[in-house]
């Protein structure tokens, strides 16, 4: 059996070592290259000890150019900027390349710039890159060598919505998107706001009114409603390790029934393995996706206010980062979708 050569720029990060647990388990793809910044010529176990005798490797730095030489895929699960500043036409010849940061996945490269603050070092590898939400690029996926994995928040707020925006029940440019993540969505740094003492017994918005997923959210749901979209999110973040709650409001632009609103999301996710619409009345809650792919979806028709509540749960370094991202590996790869990733949600 051939095995998928795989290489990991920013494994010892929290999405990265996420890639690792998730690809040890994969019968079809091996880690050739454990790429870090921080811990080159350290063996992995010792910044993972979850690894310990699972993961014999030494930490490798970010050559791309010697990757090429090594490897048939690789991840980068890095911070923005990098991986941009990485790739070239003579990388993409050789290797297909999957980036978990944001460098690709808006097309419009000023918007990019002014949310993130930063020069895009290759804006001529914009419009190839795939937007990797496997549910719906399934087909452009399987072509690419190229591929923007989805953030975790629009990926959990994307899901719970794109029924409604689709058909188009919803005021695209009423949405608001309350939602809630764990500390593991800041990334592994040190930072004096997620230390314990920080964030214990404590929630609190961030990033209001200026998050960096905004334009992402409003880009994918204009392109599934024909509409412009322009939204309210805002972020909170919840001293717990995983997961991505999404509470979404829009108003109504139709009386629709509850019934005629679930066949809509049956429609839409009946045929999707990791999506699942639960039963009326049961709201999506973090503790029963965590660990796993899936993503819980829900809502609810408030008559009263013209309005309908859209919810979402998600494990955020799961399919909000590495579990999709092995999706996409597997699409690219021809293989079945869902291979390495039948893991059920940890409880409790």
């Amino acid at each position: 059996m051939i095995m998928i050569r795989v290489g990991i720029i920013g494994s010892t990060g929290y999405a990265g070592q996420e890639l690792v647990r998730i690809l040890l388990g994969h019968k079809e793809a091996e880690i050739r290259w454990f790429g870090s910044r921080s811990y080159v010529d350290h063996p992995y176990a010792s910044v993972f000890q979850n690894m310990f005798q699972l993961v014999p490797d030494i930490c490798k730095g970010e050559d791309l150019d010697k990757l090429c030489e090594e490897v048939d895929v690789v991840f980068t699960a890095t911070p923005q900027g990098l991986c941009a500043s990485l790739v070239s036409e003579e990388v993409l010849s050789k290797i297909k390349v999957i980036d978990l940061s944001a460098d690709f996945r808006i097309k419009d490269v000023k918007v990019y710039e002014d949310w993130y603050g930063i020069e895009h070092k290759s804006p001529q590898f914009i419009q190839e890159a795939v937007y990797g939400l496997c549910e719906f690029n399934r087909d452009k996926i399987k072509e690419a060598r190229l591929v923007a994995n989805p953030g975790c928040y629009p990926t959990c707020s994307f899901l719970t919505i794109y029924p409604m925006a689709k058909a188009g029940l919803i005021d695209m440019k009423s949405v608001i998107i309350d939602a809630k993540s764990g500390t593991s969505g800041a990334g592994r740094g040190a930072k004096v706001a997620n230390l314990y003492c920080e964030v214990n017994e404590s929630i609190k918005a961030y990033g209001v009114a200026s998050h960096r997923h905004t334009p992402e959210i409003e880009e994918q749901l204009t392109y599934a409603s024909g509409q412009e979209t322009i939204i309210n999110f805002t972020p909170h973040l919840v001293p717990m390790n995983r997961g991505i709650l999404v509470t979404a409001y829009a108003n109504l632009t139709k009386d629709v029934s509850e019934e005629e609103v679930r066949a809509l999301y049956e429609k839409a996710y009946e045929k999707e393995e990791f999506v699942r619409l639960l039963p009326e009345g049961i709201c999506p809650e973090t503790r029963w996706v965590e660990g796993s792919n899936y993503v819980d979806v829900n809502f609810k028709l408030d008559p009263r206010t013209n309005r309908i509540l859209m919810m979402g749960a998600m494990d955020n370094l799961v399919k909000g980062a590495a579990g999709q991202a092995v999706q996409n590996m597997n699409l690219m790869f021809g293989l079945p979708e869902n291979t390495g990733l039948l893991m059920p949600p940890v409880f409790p």
